[in-house]
C-alpha cells in the first residue's frame, strides 16, 4: 500500500448528537494535525424541547444527515474521495444506534475506495484535539496531566508519550481518575434544567454566573474531597441545588439566579482542580492539559490561569482550539491519524467485522 508523507485521513462521528465528517492532513513528523475541513450537523435545536438527547431521535437524524457531511467535508478540502489515505471512525462508546450509522458509513466508504478503516475510541479523539492546527508543540513537557471533562466523562490520564507511541491500551493505562456517577457536563446540564435553562445547560450557567453572581453565594457540596481519592462524584450537587432553589421565594428567583449559577459553576470547578492538582503532584505532571466541551467553561479557564503556576508545573495549560471543544470529526481523524501512523488499521474483508459498541471498555 502506497502512502504520501503527510497522509490525508478522513475522520467521520457519530457518538451521540453530533454527525460530523473531516478530512485532516497529519504532518511528516507526526506532531502536527492540519484541519483541512469539517462539516457538522448538530442536533442541539432537535433534542432542546425534550431537555436531553434522545437516541431514537439521535439515531434517525443521523441517517439523513450522514452523506450530507461526508459530501461537504470532501468539497471544503477540495479533494476527491480516492485521495484519501484512511479512513477514521468512533467507534467507542456512545449511544450504539447513533454510532452503528457513522461505523456502517466508514466500513461502506473504506470498503468501496479500497482504503484502511481505523475505528477509533471517543476520549482519545478528545485527547487528540490538542494537536489540531497547532504552530507549537501541543505537549511541551512530559509526563503530561490531560483532563477529559465533557457531557458524558471527567477523566483524568497521565500522558507519558507522545501520540505517536501511545500503546494499544493507552487509555486503560493512563487512566488515574474518573466520575463514579455523573460526569461535569452532566452536573451542569442537570442543575441548568433545574433552574429553566434550555438544553444544553452549562453554557448558560456560565453566562448568566458572569453577570456579578457571587461564587460564594451558595454553600454547595465538593464529594470526595480525600486526598488519596482522584474520582470525582457530582450526582450529590444536583440535589443541593434543588434544594436550595425550593428555598428561593418567586420573587427572588430572578436576582438569586446569578450567585446559584455562580455558586454551582464554583463547586464543579473546584472538585475538578483540586482533583487536578492532587493528580499533578502524586505523578509529578509537569504539565497540564484540559480537552471536551467543559474546557470551554470560561471559570475553568481562569481560575486554571490563576492557580497553575502553584501546582508546580513548568509550562501554561494547553487547550483545544474551541472549535474542536465539543464533538467533531476532526478529533477522530487526528486520533486515526497517530493510529494509522502506527500501522493500526483494518483492510479488506477484515475491517466488515468491526462493531459499534456503547461502552469504553468492553
Amino acid at each position: 500500500m502506497s502512502v504520501r508523507s503527510e497522509p490525508y485521513i478522513f475522520g467521520i462521528e457519530s457518538s451521540c448528537d453530533e454527525c460530523s465528517a473531516s478530512v485532516v492532513r497529519l504532518s511528516k513528523d507526526q506532531r502536527r494535525v492540519d484541519v483541512l475541513s469539517v462539516a457538522t450537523f448538530s442536533q442541539i435545536q432537535i433534542h432542546a424541547p425534550y431537555g436531553g438527547v434522545v437516541p431514537e431521535i439521535a439515531s434517525r437524524n443521523h441517517l439523513e444527515t450522514i452523506n450530507s457531511m461526508i459530501e461537504s467535508a470532501l468539497q471544503q478540502a477540495a479533494i476527491r474521495a480516492d485521495d484519501i489515505d484512511a479512513i477514521a471512525v468512533t467507534q467507542r462508546p456512545g449511544l450504539v444506534g447513533a454510532l452503528l450509522v457513522g461505523v456502517t458509513a466508514a466500513k461502506t466508504m473504506a470498503f468501496a475506495l479500497n482504503k484502511p478503516l481505523v475505528p477509533v475510541h471517543h476520549l482519545e479523539g478528545h485527547l487528540s484535539s490538542l494537536f489540531l492546527n497547532r504552530d507549537e508543540p501541543a505537549i511541551s513537557q512530559l509526563p503530561l496531566l490531560a483532563a477529559v471533562i465533557s457531557g458524558g466523562h471527567t477523566n483524568l490520564y497521565v500522558v507519558r508519550e507522545e501520540p505517536k507511541r501511545w500503546p494499544k491500551q493507552f487509555l486503560s493505562e493512563a487512566l488515574v481518575g474518573k466520575s463514579r456517577d455523573d460526569a461535569a457536563g452532566e452536573a451542569f446540564d442537570k442543575t441548568a434544567k433545574l433552574m429553566g435553562f434550555p438544553y444544553p445547560g452549562g453554557v448558560w450557567i456560565d453566562r448568566t454566573a458572569q453577570q456579578k453572581g457571587n461564587p460564594k453565594a451558595f454553600d454547595f457540596p465538593r464529594a470526595l474531597p480525600q486526598k488519596d481519592i482522584l474520582d470525582f462524584s457530582f450526582s450529590g450537587l444536583k440535589t443541593a441545588v434543588a434544594l436550595a432553589l425550593k428555598k428561593i421565594p418567586a420573587d427572588e428567583l430572578r436576582d438569586q439566579l446569578p450567585h446559584l449559577c455562580a455558586s454551582t459553576q464554583e463547586a464543579i470547578v473546584d472538585a475538578i482542580l483540586r482533583k487536578m492538582k492532587l493528580a499533578v503532584q502524586r505523578y509529578r505532571c509537569r504539565s497540564v492539559a484540559i480537552v471536551g466541551g467543559v474546557a470551554a467553561n470560561s471559570r475553568l479557564r481562569s481560575r486554571l490561569a490563576e492557580e497553575w503556576k502553584s501546582w508546580g508545573i513548568e509550562s501554561p495549560p494547553s487547550f483545544p482550539f474551541p472549535e474542536f471543544c465539543t464533538d467533531n470529526a476532526a478529533m477522530i481523524a487526528a486520533a486515526g491519524a497517530f493510529r494509522f501512523g502506527q500501522g493500526h488499521f483494518f483492510t479488506g474483508k477484515e475491517m466488515l467485522s468491526i462493531a459499534a459498541r456503547a461502552s469504553a471498555t468492553d
